[in-house]
Order: structure tokens, then C-alpha cells, then sequence
């Protein structure tokens, strides 16, 4: 199978402007900043709200790292070295590309993450 690598690149960045989109939503301060933080007047409304403010701060980890790979694909493209594994220097499978265009790493050196 041959590798549309101009087909993937528009994936990525089209990945790319939808992860920044929702880091952009996930992290908007909705609050005057310059107010105290509270957690509600009862145990149990400060509980729910630290939790979901956790929960907040796990998800935009999350897509934090899904986009450093997407940045990290696009050079890859940019530098001609796209379909290399960045750990072992091996070939990342076309299906695994077309699967997730933002794959760094070949499967074994993904499991090794």
C-alpha cells in the first residue's frame, strides 16, 4: 500500500487546529481571576468541583500530549523522516500510519512509552 503522506499531513493538521480548539475550550478561565478559588459551601459541592477540576486538568494533559505527537509527525514530514520510528529507527507500518497518522513510534517502542 503506498503512503499518501499529503493526505496524512491535512489529517494532522486538521488534528492539530481541533486539539488546540479544545485545549483552547478546556482550560478557558471562566472566572475572574483574581478571585479566591472555592469549592462550594458543603463537603459534598467542594468535593464534586475539585473533582471535576481535576478531571479537567487530566484531560488537557491528555490532549497536551496528543498534540506535542501531531507537532511532532508534522516535522517529522517537514524533515523527511516521517514513518520512522523516533526510539529505534525502524519503519512505522503504513496501516499503523493511516490508523494514527501522529504515531512517532513504531508498536513495540509505543509500548515501551
Amino acid at each position: 500500500m503506498a503512503l499518501d503522506v499529503a493526505a496524512l499531513r491535512r489529517r494532522l493538521e486538521h488534528e492539530r487546529v481541533a486539539l488546540r480548539a479544545e485545549l483552547g475550550t478546556l482550560t478557558t478561565v471562566t472566572r475572574d481571576p483574581a478571585a479566591t478559588i472555592g469549592f462550594g459551601k458543603r463537603v459534598g459541592e467542594g468535593t464534586s468541583q475539585a473533582v471535576e477540576r481535576i478531571e479537567r486538568v487530566g484531560q488537557a494533559d491528555a490532549l497536551t500530549a496528543k498534540l506535542a505527537d501531531v507537532d511532532r509527525a508534522i516535522a517529522k514530514v517537514e524533515d523527511g523522516t516521517y514513518g520512522i520510528c523516533d526510539r529505534c529507527g525502524a519503519t512505522i507500518p503504513a496501516e499503523r500510519l493511516e490508523a494514527r497518522p501522529s504515531s512517532v513510534l513504531c508498536v513495540r517502542c509505543s509500548a515501551l512509552r
